[in-house]
């Protein structure tokens, strides 16, 4: 399967080589001739030719790009993607928050994140938010899908979709080691090795990587992280010399995460003087996961134009986040965002926080966020396409049946904190009595897409239909052993169409428009009633080559009818995760990719660079009032928060056969921290920031290279966020070497 998987691509590859060499003697029908090829269905594109060829705006991040920084941080590594905005939250990207053309960027949770085409947030469907999120540094390539042909790709369809291409199975015998080692005493240990033949194949790859972390506590502990990653994969063709070829492949992934993790940040005048320090009072702050994912993917090649394509999977995700939650002085509780938010006016309680007081017992409430996930399903894809006349035709469906839960088991622990920092458990918590409560989702998902090529036009109407359940078993905080005495339940369902339809118009092989219209969607909560979140978003984009600068420019527009925000922790909210009305709102922006290389066709040197810019305005069209710290009280025509208006990326490269150096430039524009309008009050602003990363490789000879990175060239200080309490460093200055080895 893998082998002839390799050769399609190679096929495709060598098309495009000719195409880029003699683009003047290509003509429309050969271009449409590689529609032939059906691309792997765990990808969206499978390369960036095809990526550059859809009606909707679409990036393909691919494996020579991934290997030019080597990032195990998601956050820089979508740094070059235009209309993707982030806000750092612990400088290492380890639960990413992501917003794609202003969708909310509170744990990624308002857009579609797949592993291989398989949805991979703990619970897509009842609890969205990506407290687990792969292992950047283990894939070989990333997509990231925009406008109206993302209707395949749910449930979330507003903003867009990002797959995550894993290590895939060689067809000979292979493999690669990367190990490096820099500041904070930051080590990476990357190892696969696999092979093939025509009937069976299989990969094996370990990834290790931590950090003592760039924090310091009073205490001395290490503020870092350490996590574990395995992958296996297991391939068969049965039947080879059968009609209708078929395969099997089997995935197992491990991973697992123990880090010295907080919520609480700094106020103002402490993240001034010292950026980088933690207050004691977060010394037993801990985050442990582990995640499983089991899936099984069988093929069926009815002929050269039909494939059926079916993969069952279960995801397993178990995290228990044991950090600081709030504090006590006198009675008086009070949330460590509120503390930090107002420590002059609670001065007792912020001398709890930072250590500098004998407290009281109990005085420190330290919650056990323990939460376990399941997410299951089954998905089939149907591919059909054929030439008639001048005209290709492809016609897809596909279907998923899927549940998810979320089963949150938590306590509280107090503890008491003396003059020199150090904690001291006072009263522990009985487990189950903080939250007690079992959420789930099921759900069934189907879609139909065609595509019609005719001369220089391609056309791509398509549907989807989801039909979704959401429930909520809360079982109080006085019965944690379940016995259902005081159950609460809830209920909500939703049944909704989501149409798109984008259209492709080529002049020649250099210049194109393209353009379309979908409906976005968000799953609601699970209050009976409670409505989906809705919107109608159109983007016109052109992709160009002229005088050899190539490159797509996209207008956005999307007109939410009904905006969702959810109650997070992470964004200083509760962290009951309920969700609520933000009503109307209008986002639309440009974004801008430019690529050019300065060297000539024949010379030995290269030196490509690559130019994005996004600009991105919201605007509320109504007032209401929340009691989330994201939200605030809303007027009509304030900003949305965390989504800057400004962002610019540059990547610079010189490649030589001998070597290479890479540096990446990013400039993310201030934001406002809780919704508003006209100039940024102080205390709700992250101010903009200047970014270099840089890289090197020597390439000693086929198999062995030497690696260099630095992340924070110009060692910029900057605050990433104010959430979830308080203000939060980026990464600072650090430099790392290692090598790679191949085989």
């Amino acid at each position: 399967m893998k082998k002839g998987l390799l050769v399609l691509s190679a096929l495709c590859t060598l098309a495009i080589s000719a195409q880029e060499k003699k683009k003047k003697d290509v003509t429309l029908d050969s271009i449409q001739k590689l529609d032939e090829v059906i691309i792997s269905t765990t990808a969206i594109f499978g390369n960036k030719y095809v990526a550059k060829n859809r009606t909707g705006s679409a990036y393909y991040l691919s494996p020579k790009e991934l290997q030019k920084f080597g990032f195990t941080d998601v956050n820089r590594a979508l740094r070059t993607v235009p209309g993707v905005s982030i806000y750092e939250e612990d400088g290492f990207g380890l639960r990413p928050n992501i917003s794609l053309r202003g969708t909310s960027p509170e744990r990624s949770s308002k857009i579609t994140l797949m592993e291989d085409g398989i949805l991979i947030a703990p619970a897509p469907y009842s609890a969205s938010s990506a407290y687990y999120f792969p292992t950047i540094a283990r894939m070989e390539a990333v997509e990231v899908l925009k406008g109206s042909s993302q209707v395949q790709y749910g449930p979330f369809t507003t903003g867009g979709a990002i797959n995550m291409i894993s290590s895939q199975i060689p067809t000979e015998f292979g493999g690669q080691v990367r190990a490096s080692y820099g500041s904070f005493n930051s080590s990476q240990l990357h190892a696969k090795i696999g092979g093939g033949n025509e009937t069976f194949g299989y990969m094996v790859e370990y990834l290790n990587y931590g950090s003592d972390g760039f924090k310091t506590l009073p205490s001395g502990k290490d503020t870092g992280f350490n996590k574990n990653d395995v992958v296996a994969k297991l391939a068969v063709n049965l039947f080879p010399n059968a009609q209708v070829k078929q395969s099997f492949e089997f995935k197992f992934q491990y991973s697992d995460e123990v880090g010295n993790e907080t919520y609480l940040g700094l106020t103002e005048a402490d993240f001034n003087e010292n950026p980088f320090a933690r207050y004691a009072s977060s010394d037993a702050d801990k985050m442990k996961t582990d995640h499983t994912q089991y899936a099984i993917t069988h093929k069926a090649n009815f002929s050269k134009n039909i494939r059926l394509t079916t993969t069952a999977y279960q995801n397993n995700f178990a995290r228990n986040w044991y950090k600081l939650n709030d504090v006590t002085f006198n009675g008086d509780k009070q949330s460590i965002a509120n503390i930090l938010e107002n420590s002059t006016t609670l001065p007792n309680h912020f001398a709890i926080v930072n250590g500098s007081v004998n407290s009281g017992a109990d005085a420190l409430g330290v919650k056990a966020n323990n939460r376990k996930y399941e997410s299951q399903g089954i998905q089939s894809k149907l591919d059909y396409h054929w030439y008639k006349g001048d005209a290709f035709h492809d016609i897809e469906v596909g279907f998923r049946f899927h549940y998810d839960e979320e089963d949150r088991f938590q306590w509280v622990d107090q503890y008491g904190i003396s003059d020199t920092g150090v904690l001291a458990l006072t009263t522990a918590g009985t487990h189950g009595t903080d939250a007690n409560r079992i959420t789930s989702a099921n759900a069934f998902a189907s879609f139909i897409t065609y595509k019609l090529k005719y001369n220089n036009w391609t056309f791509t109407p398509g549907v989807r239909y989801e039909n979704i359940t959401l429930k909520r078993e809360d079982f109080g905080k006085s019965d944690v052993n379940r016995t259902g005495v005081n159950l609460a339940e809830r209920e909500n369902s939703v049944n909704v169409f989501i149409p798109g339809m984008g259209a492709n118009y080529r002049f020649n092989n250099d210049l194109s428009i393209f353009g379309g219209v979908h409906k976005g969607f968000s799953p609601p909560g699970n209050q009976e009633g409670q409505e989906p979140e809705e919107s109608i978003n159109y983007e016109l984009g052109t992709r160009f080559n002229f005088a050899g600068i190539s490159g797509e420019f996209v207008g956005f527009f999307n007109d939410y009818s009904n905006l969702l925000g959810s109650d997070l922790a992470a964004t200083g909210g509760t962290g009951s995760l309920d969700q609520f009305n933000a009503g109307e709102v209008n986002v639309n922006g440009i974004e801008l990719l430019l690529n050019y290389n300065f060297a000539k066709a024949d010379a030995k040197i290269a030196l490509p660079i690559s130019v994005g810019y996004t600009f991105t305005n919201t605007e509320f069209q109504n007032s209401f009032g929340s009691d989330d710290a994201l939200w605030g009280t809303v007027t009509m025509g304030d900003e949305l928060p965390y989504i800057p208006k400004h962002q610019f990326n540059v990547v610079f490269s010189v490649e030589h056969s001998a070597f290479e150096i890479n540096l990446n430039a990013r400039y993310n524009g201030e934001f406002r921290t809780l919704a508003g309008s006209g100039n940024i009050p102080d205390n709700e602003r992250v101010d903009a920031n200047f970014v270099i990363d840089a890289s090197g490789k020597y390439f000693v000879n086929n198999q062995l290279s030497l690696t260099a990175n630095i992340i924070n060239l110009l060692d910029e200080t900057y605050a990433a966020s104010r959430v979830p309490a308080g203000l939060r460093p980026g990464h600072p200055f650090g430099i790392y070497g290692g090598l790679e080895f191949r085989f």
